[in-house]
Protein backbone atom coordinates (compact mmCIF):
# COMPACT_ATOMS: atom_id res chain seq x y z
CA UNK A 1 0.00 0.00 0.00
CA UNK A 2 1.34 3.20 -0.58
CA UNK A 3 2.56 5.44 2.15
CA UNK A 4 1.95 8.97 1.77
CA UNK A 5 -0.83 10.88 1.86
CA UNK A 6 -1.06 12.23 -1.77
CA UNK A 7 -0.27 8.66 -3.08
CA UNK A 8 -3.20 6.93 -0.74
CA UNK A 9 -5.52 9.98 -1.81
CA UNK A 10 -4.61 9.00 -5.91
CA UNK A 11 -5.51 5.64 -4.90
CA UNK A 12 -8.61 6.40 -3.43
CA UNK A 13 -9.90 8.08 -6.85
CA UNK A 14 -8.60 5.33 -8.59
CA UNK A 15 -10.74 2.83 -7.12
CA UNK A 16 -13.87 4.96 -7.20
CA UNK A 17 -13.14 5.58 -10.66
CA UNK A 18 -12.05 1.59 -11.72
CA UNK A 19 -13.91 -0.40 -8.74
CA UNK A 20 -17.00 2.12 -7.85
CA UNK A 21 -15.35 2.12 -4.34
CA UNK A 22 -17.31 4.09 -2.11
CA UNK A 23 -14.08 7.11 -0.97
CA UNK A 24 -15.37 7.05 2.70
CA UNK A 25 -14.70 3.14 3.74
CA UNK A 26 -11.85 3.13 1.03
CA UNK A 27 -10.05 5.69 3.00
CA UNK A 28 -10.48 4.60 6.47
CA UNK A 29 -8.93 1.22 5.65
CA UNK A 30 -6.22 2.46 3.48
CA UNK A 31 -5.00 5.17 6.08
CA UNK A 32 -4.73 2.39 8.17
CA UNK A 33 -3.09 -0.12 6.53
CA UNK A 34 -0.67 2.86 5.20
CA UNK A 35 -0.24 3.86 8.58
CA UNK A 36 -0.31 7.70 8.36
CA UNK A 37 -0.17 9.72 11.47
CA UNK A 38 -3.35 12.28 12.49
CA UNK A 39 -1.49 14.69 10.20
CA UNK A 40 -1.21 13.21 6.99
CA UNK A 41 -4.12 11.21 7.31
CA UNK A 42 -6.26 14.75 7.57
CA UNK A 43 -4.41 15.72 4.57
CA UNK A 44 -5.00 12.21 3.00
CA UNK A 45 -8.67 12.70 3.63
CA UNK A 46 -9.46 16.47 2.74
CA UNK A 47 -7.32 15.78 -0.84
CA UNK A 48 -9.48 12.68 -2.16
CA UNK A 49 -12.71 14.58 -0.79
CA UNK A 50 -11.50 17.75 -2.35
CA UNK A 51 -11.22 16.55 -5.55
CA UNK A 52 -15.01 14.63 -5.74
CA UNK A 53 -16.18 17.59 -4.52
CA UNK A 54 -14.57 19.85 -7.08
CA UNK A 55 -13.94 17.61 -9.84
CA UNK A 56 -16.07 18.88 -12.75
CA UNK A 57 -14.62 22.77 -11.81
CA UNK A 58 -11.10 21.63 -11.69
CA UNK A 59 -11.83 19.48 -15.16
CA UNK A 60 -13.35 22.85 -16.57
CA UNK A 61 -9.80 24.69 -15.35
CA UNK A 62 -7.35 22.06 -16.54
CA UNK A 63 -9.46 22.07 -19.89
CA UNK A 64 -8.90 25.54 -20.94
CA UNK A 65 -4.72 24.86 -20.10
CA UNK A 66 -4.39 21.02 -21.72
CA UNK A 67 -3.61 20.64 -25.38
CA UNK A 68 -4.70 17.09 -25.06
CA UNK A 69 -8.82 16.50 -24.13
CA UNK A 70 -8.53 15.76 -20.55
CA UNK A 71 -11.22 12.60 -21.56
CA UNK A 72 -8.14 11.15 -23.47
CA UNK A 73 -5.62 11.44 -20.42
CA UNK A 74 -4.44 8.12 -18.53
CA UNK A 75 -6.84 7.77 -15.21
CA UNK A 76 -3.88 7.93 -13.37
CA UNK A 77 -2.61 10.93 -14.79
CA UNK A 78 -5.75 13.14 -14.69
CA UNK A 79 -6.21 12.47 -11.33
CA UNK A 80 -2.37 13.44 -10.29
CA UNK A 81 -3.46 16.77 -12.27
CA UNK A 82 -6.80 16.93 -10.39
CA UNK A 83 -4.68 16.60 -6.82
CA UNK A 84 -2.41 19.32 -8.12
CA UNK A 85 -5.29 21.67 -8.98
CA UNK A 86 -7.21 20.69 -5.93
CA UNK A 87 -4.33 21.84 -3.85
CA UNK A 88 -3.48 25.03 -5.98
CA UNK A 89 -7.02 26.34 -6.01
CA UNK A 90 -8.37 25.62 -2.07
CA UNK A 91 -5.16 25.15 -0.14
CA UNK A 92 -3.60 28.00 0.87
CA UNK A 93 -1.44 26.43 3.55
CA UNK A 94 0.46 24.14 0.92
CA UNK A 95 3.38 25.72 -1.19
CA UNK A 96 3.01 25.70 -4.84
CA UNK A 97 6.53 23.66 -5.40
CA UNK A 98 4.98 20.69 -3.10
CA UNK A 99 1.39 20.62 -4.98
CA UNK A 100 3.17 20.87 -8.35
CA UNK A 101 6.56 18.56 -7.61
CA UNK A 102 4.70 16.04 -5.42
CA UNK A 103 1.76 15.56 -8.77
CA UNK A 104 4.53 14.94 -10.99
CA UNK A 105 6.53 12.58 -9.25
CA UNK A 106 3.37 10.38 -8.99
CA UNK A 107 2.58 10.96 -12.34
CA UNK A 108 6.05 9.98 -13.33
CA UNK A 109 5.45 6.57 -10.60
CA UNK A 110 2.06 6.02 -11.96
CA UNK A 111 1.70 6.69 -15.77
CA UNK A 112 2.90 4.48 -18.98
CA UNK A 113 3.82 7.27 -20.81
CA UNK A 114 7.39 8.94 -19.86
CA UNK A 115 5.61 12.33 -20.83
CA UNK A 116 3.34 12.78 -18.77
CA UNK A 117 4.99 14.37 -16.02
CA UNK A 118 5.72 17.16 -18.10
CA UNK A 119 2.13 17.55 -19.09
CA UNK A 120 1.27 17.69 -15.78
CA UNK A 121 3.98 20.00 -14.78
CA UNK A 122 3.17 22.58 -17.72
CA UNK A 123 -0.82 22.32 -17.10
CA UNK A 124 -0.31 22.75 -13.39
CA UNK A 125 2.53 25.68 -13.70
CA UNK A 126 0.13 26.97 -16.11
CA UNK A 127 -2.65 27.26 -13.67
CA UNK A 128 -0.93 28.90 -10.90
CA UNK A 129 0.25 31.33 -13.09
CA UNK A 130 -3.41 31.76 -14.25
CA UNK A 131 -4.43 32.93 -10.20
CA UNK A 132 -1.41 35.54 -9.95
CA UNK A 133 -2.74 37.32 -13.85
CA UNK A 134 -5.06 40.66 -13.90
CA UNK A 135 -7.96 39.50 -12.75
CA UNK A 136 -7.30 35.93 -11.60
CA UNK A 137 -8.58 32.45 -12.77
CA UNK A 138 -12.50 32.69 -15.00
CA UNK A 139 -15.45 31.16 -12.95
CA UNK A 140 -17.85 28.84 -14.83
CA UNK A 141 -21.14 30.40 -15.37
CA UNK A 142 -23.25 27.18 -14.75
CA UNK A 143 -24.46 26.29 -11.34
CA UNK A 144 -23.44 22.67 -12.10
CA UNK A 145 -19.58 23.20 -13.42
CA UNK A 146 -19.26 25.96 -10.63
CA UNK A 147 -20.23 23.43 -7.59
CA UNK A 148 -19.80 19.72 -9.25
CA UNK A 149 -23.40 18.58 -9.34
CA UNK A 150 -23.79 16.83 -12.65
CA UNK A 151 -26.87 18.54 -14.37
CA UNK A 152 -29.75 16.19 -13.62
CA UNK A 153 -28.57 16.53 -9.94
CA UNK A 154 -29.20 20.35 -9.95
CA UNK A 155 -32.50 19.64 -12.02
CA UNK A 156 -33.44 17.49 -9.55
CA UNK A 157 -32.94 19.61 -6.29
CA UNK A 158 -33.74 23.36 -8.23
CA UNK A 159 -37.60 21.40 -8.58
CA UNK A 160 -37.96 21.63 -4.39
CA UNK A 161 -35.69 24.84 -3.62
CA UNK A 162 -35.97 28.76 -5.29
CA UNK A 163 -32.31 29.81 -6.83
CA UNK A 164 -30.73 31.04 -3.65
CA UNK A 165 -31.43 28.24 -1.74
CA UNK A 166 -30.18 26.09 -4.26
CA UNK A 167 -26.86 27.97 -4.76
CA UNK A 168 -26.66 27.37 -0.66
CA UNK A 169 -27.24 23.87 -1.13
CA UNK A 170 -24.68 23.19 -3.64
CA UNK A 171 -22.24 25.22 -1.85
CA UNK A 172 -23.09 23.53 1.66
CA UNK A 173 -22.35 20.18 -0.04
CA UNK A 174 -18.79 20.78 -0.74
CA UNK A 175 -17.97 22.32 2.96
CA UNK A 176 -16.08 19.73 5.00
CA UNK A 177 -18.02 17.53 7.56
CA UNK A 178 -16.73 17.55 10.57
CA UNK A 179 -17.16 14.20 12.58
CA UNK A 180 -20.34 13.45 14.93
CA UNK A 181 -19.95 11.58 17.90
CA UNK A 182 -22.96 10.27 20.10
CA UNK A 183 -21.88 9.57 23.88
CA UNK A 184 -23.31 6.22 25.24
CA UNK A 185 -24.74 8.33 28.30
CA UNK A 186 -25.41 4.96 29.65
CA UNK A 187 -21.36 4.25 30.48
CA UNK A 188 -20.16 8.40 30.20
CA UNK A 189 -21.31 11.85 29.93
CA UNK A 190 -20.42 14.03 27.39
CA UNK A 191 -18.23 16.47 29.38
CA UNK A 192 -16.19 13.09 30.63
CA UNK A 193 -16.15 11.98 27.11
CA UNK A 194 -14.81 15.65 26.24
CA UNK A 195 -12.06 15.97 28.20
CA UNK A 196 -11.31 12.01 27.28
CA UNK A 197 -10.62 13.02 23.79
CA UNK A 198 -9.61 16.84 24.46
CA UNK A 199 -6.68 14.88 25.90
CA UNK A 200 -6.15 12.38 22.89
CA UNK A 201 -5.26 15.89 20.98
CA UNK A 202 -9.14 15.75 19.41
CA UNK A 203 -10.74 18.79 18.94
CA UNK A 204 -14.29 18.50 20.06
CA UNK A 205 -17.10 21.00 20.87
CA UNK A 206 -20.44 20.11 21.28
CA UNK A 207 -22.99 20.36 18.57
CA UNK A 208 -24.81 23.01 18.07
CA UNK A 209 -28.56 21.90 18.84
CA UNK A 210 -28.42 18.29 19.52
CA UNK A 211 -27.37 17.18 23.52
CA UNK A 212 -24.95 14.01 23.93
CA UNK A 213 -23.57 15.18 20.46
CA UNK A 214 -20.20 15.84 20.10
CA UNK A 215 -18.71 16.92 16.97
CA UNK A 216 -14.97 16.31 16.28
CA UNK A 217 -12.11 17.36 14.31
CA UNK A 218 -8.18 16.01 13.97
CA UNK A 219 -9.80 12.79 15.07
CA UNK A 220 -6.99 10.37 13.26
CA UNK A 221 -8.27 6.76 14.11
CA UNK A 222 -10.67 6.68 16.32
CA UNK A 223 -11.10 2.89 16.33
CA UNK A 224 -7.90 2.99 17.91
CA UNK A 225 -9.03 4.86 21.36
CA UNK A 226 -9.72 3.38 24.27
CA UNK A 227 -13.01 4.79 24.46
CA UNK A 228 -14.52 3.94 21.29
CA UNK A 229 -13.12 0.70 21.85
CA UNK A 230 -14.82 0.38 25.27
CA UNK A 231 -18.39 1.92 24.19
CA UNK A 232 -17.93 5.56 25.07
CA UNK A 233 -19.31 6.43 22.23
CA UNK A 234 -20.33 5.49 18.38
CA UNK A 235 -20.32 7.75 15.30
CA UNK A 236 -23.56 8.80 14.04
CA UNK A 237 -24.95 12.04 11.76
CA UNK A 238 -27.19 14.24 14.49
CA UNK A 239 -29.67 14.05 12.10
CA UNK A 240 -29.79 10.59 11.76
CA UNK A 241 -30.17 10.46 16.16
CA UNK A 242 -32.55 13.39 16.00
CA UNK A 243 -34.83 10.79 13.68
CA UNK A 244 -34.84 8.57 16.63
CA UNK A 245 -35.83 10.85 19.17
CA UNK A 246 -38.30 12.13 17.13
CA UNK A 247 -39.95 8.77 17.14
CA UNK A 248 -40.38 8.97 21.08
CA UNK A 249 -38.37 5.83 21.66
CA UNK A 250 -38.64 5.52 25.69
CA UNK A 251 -38.18 2.81 27.88
CA UNK A 252 -39.80 -0.59 27.92
CA UNK A 253 -40.49 0.20 24.60
CA UNK A 254 -40.85 -2.80 21.67
CA UNK A 255 -38.88 -1.50 18.77
CA UNK A 256 -38.15 -2.92 15.50
CA UNK A 257 -35.55 -1.73 13.29
CA UNK A 258 -36.30 -3.26 9.57
CA UNK A 259 -33.33 -1.60 7.84
CA UNK A 260 -30.73 -0.97 10.87
CA UNK A 261 -27.39 -1.96 9.36
CA UNK A 262 -24.95 -0.75 10.41
CA UNK A 263 -27.17 -0.19 13.40
CA UNK A 264 -26.80 3.36 14.18
CA UNK A 265 -30.71 3.95 14.78
CA UNK A 266 -30.77 0.73 16.75
CA UNK A 267 -28.15 2.26 19.20
CA UNK A 268 -29.43 5.77 19.45
CA UNK A 269 -33.09 3.72 20.43
CA UNK A 270 -31.17 1.42 22.89
CA UNK A 271 -29.92 4.16 24.28
CA UNK A 272 -32.68 6.75 24.55
CA UNK A 273 -34.51 3.71 26.06
CA UNK A 274 -31.99 3.05 29.23
CA UNK A 275 -31.01 0.16 27.36
CA UNK A 276 -34.66 -1.46 28.98
CA UNK A 277 -37.16 -2.47 26.40
CA UNK A 278 -36.63 -4.80 23.12
CA UNK A 279 -35.08 -3.64 19.71
CA UNK A 280 -35.35 -6.35 16.27
CA UNK A 281 -32.85 -5.06 14.31
CA UNK A 282 -32.74 -6.70 11.12
CA UNK A 283 -31.03 -6.44 7.59
CA UNK A 284 -31.54 -8.35 4.45
CA UNK A 285 -27.48 -8.89 3.98
CA UNK A 286 -26.91 -11.66 6.81
CA UNK A 287 -22.96 -10.51 6.76
CA UNK A 288 -24.18 -6.89 8.12
CA UNK A 289 -25.72 -8.75 10.73
CA UNK A 290 -22.58 -9.07 12.24
CA UNK A 291 -21.84 -5.72 12.55
CA UNK A 292 -24.77 -4.44 14.25
CA UNK A 293 -24.21 -7.18 16.72
CA UNK A 294 -20.58 -6.07 17.45
CA UNK A 295 -21.84 -2.34 17.68
CA UNK A 296 -24.46 -3.43 20.13
CA UNK A 297 -21.73 -5.43 21.94
CA UNK A 298 -18.91 -2.63 22.14
CA UNK A 299 -22.02 -0.26 23.45
CA UNK A 300 -23.01 -3.01 26.11
CA UNK A 301 -26.35 -2.91 25.00
CA UNK A 302 -28.56 -5.99 26.12
CA UNK A 303 -31.96 -4.81 24.31
CA UNK A 304 -30.86 -5.56 21.00
CA UNK A 305 -30.97 -8.27 19.02
CA UNK A 306 -30.64 -8.76 15.36
CA UNK A 307 -31.40 -11.13 12.86
CA UNK A 308 -31.22 -11.44 8.88
CA UNK A 309 -34.85 -10.18 7.47
CA UNK A 310 -36.00 -9.05 4.57
CA UNK A 311 -37.77 -6.00 5.32
CA UNK A 312 -40.08 -5.78 1.73
CA UNK A 313 -41.37 -9.73 2.55
CA UNK A 314 -44.16 -9.80 5.45
CA UNK A 315 -43.68 -11.92 8.59
CA UNK A 316 -46.92 -12.78 10.36
CA UNK A 317 -45.89 -13.50 13.56
CA UNK A 318 -44.72 -10.34 13.82
CA UNK A 319 -48.23 -8.45 13.02
CA UNK A 320 -49.00 -5.88 15.56
CA UNK A 321 -46.33 -6.35 17.94
CA UNK A 322 -44.48 -3.15 18.12
CA UNK A 323 -44.70 0.19 19.86
CA UNK A 324 -42.18 1.69 17.17
CA UNK A 325 -41.62 0.43 14.10
CA UNK A 326 -38.46 2.86 12.35
CA UNK A 327 -38.10 1.81 8.61
CA UNK A 328 -35.09 3.95 7.27
CA UNK A 329 -34.98 2.49 3.83
CA UNK A 330 -33.12 2.38 1.20
CA UNK A 331 -32.84 5.71 -0.68
CA UNK A 332 -30.48 7.54 -3.26
CA UNK A 333 -28.21 9.34 -0.11
CA UNK A 334 -28.48 12.90 -2.14
CA UNK A 335 -29.01 14.09 1.44
CA UNK A 336 -25.17 13.34 2.48
CA UNK A 337 -23.41 14.15 -0.54
CA UNK A 338 -21.24 16.55 2.16
CA UNK A 339 -20.34 12.90 3.46
CA UNK A 340 -20.47 11.28 0.83
CA UNK A 341 -18.90 13.03 -2.32
CA UNK A 342 -18.95 10.40 -4.91
CA UNK A 343 -22.54 10.00 -4.76
CA UNK A 344 -23.03 12.79 -7.09
CA UNK A 345 -21.20 10.74 -10.35
CA UNK A 346 -23.55 7.25 -9.70
CA UNK A 347 -25.37 6.48 -12.36
CA UNK A 348 -28.82 8.09 -11.48
CA UNK A 349 -30.87 5.62 -13.96
CA UNK A 350 -30.95 2.73 -10.91
CA UNK A 351 -32.33 5.50 -8.59
CA UNK A 352 -35.66 5.21 -10.54
CA UNK A 353 -36.53 2.22 -9.26
CA UNK A 354 -36.07 2.81 -5.34
CA UNK A 355 -39.91 4.13 -4.52
CA UNK A 356 -41.17 1.44 -5.20
CA UNK A 357 -39.09 -0.52 -3.30
CA UNK A 358 -39.56 2.24 -0.47
CA UNK A 359 -43.12 1.53 -0.57
CA UNK A 360 -42.98 -2.28 -0.64
CA UNK A 361 -41.23 -1.98 2.96
CA UNK A 362 -43.45 0.72 4.56
CA UNK A 363 -46.36 -1.27 3.76
CA UNK A 364 -45.17 -3.82 4.89
CA UNK A 365 -43.26 -2.49 8.61
CA UNK A 366 -46.58 -0.56 9.05
CA UNK A 367 -48.63 -3.85 9.64
CA UNK A 368 -45.88 -4.75 12.83
CA UNK A 369 -47.13 -1.32 14.80
CA UNK A 370 -50.12 -2.33 17.63
CA UNK A 371 -52.72 0.54 17.63
CA UNK A 372 -51.36 3.61 18.79
CA UNK A 373 -48.06 2.46 18.10
CA UNK A 374 -45.20 4.95 15.70
CA UNK A 375 -44.31 4.12 11.95
CA UNK A 376 -41.19 5.91 11.51
CA UNK A 377 -40.07 6.49 7.86
CA UNK A 378 -36.36 7.69 7.14
CA UNK A 379 -34.59 8.46 4.47
CA UNK A 380 -31.47 10.72 3.81
CA UNK A 381 -32.09 12.06 0.63
CA UNK A 382 -33.70 15.08 -0.76
CA UNK A 383 -35.64 13.73 -3.40
CA UNK A 384 -39.38 14.36 -3.40
CA UNK A 385 -39.98 11.26 -4.85
CA UNK A 386 -38.68 9.16 -2.28
CA UNK A 387 -39.76 11.42 0.56
CA UNK A 388 -43.36 12.65 0.50
CA UNK A 389 -44.19 11.30 -2.96
CA UNK A 390 -43.80 7.68 -0.81
CA UNK A 391 -45.34 9.04 2.02
CA UNK A 392 -48.75 9.89 0.38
Amino acid sequence: MAGSAREVALHCLLAGEKQGAWSDGYLRNAIRRAELDRRDAALCTRLAFGVLQNRMLLDWHMARLCATPIDKLEPAVLDCMRLGAYQLLFLDRVPVHAAVNESVELSKKYSRNPRASALVNAVLRALDRGRDGEGGLPQPAELSVRYSHPDWLVKEFSRILPEEELEALLAADNSQPPTQAQVNTLVATPEALTGELSEAGITVRPHPWLPGCLELEDTGNLEALPAFQEGRFYIQDAAARLAVLAAGAAPGMRVLDACAAPGGKSFAAAIQMEDRGSILSCDLHPHKIKLIEEGARRLELSSITAAARNGRAFDPELEGRFDLVITDVPCSGLGIIRKKPDIRYKDPAPLEGLPAVQRDILSTASRYVRPGGVLLYATCTLLERENEGVVR
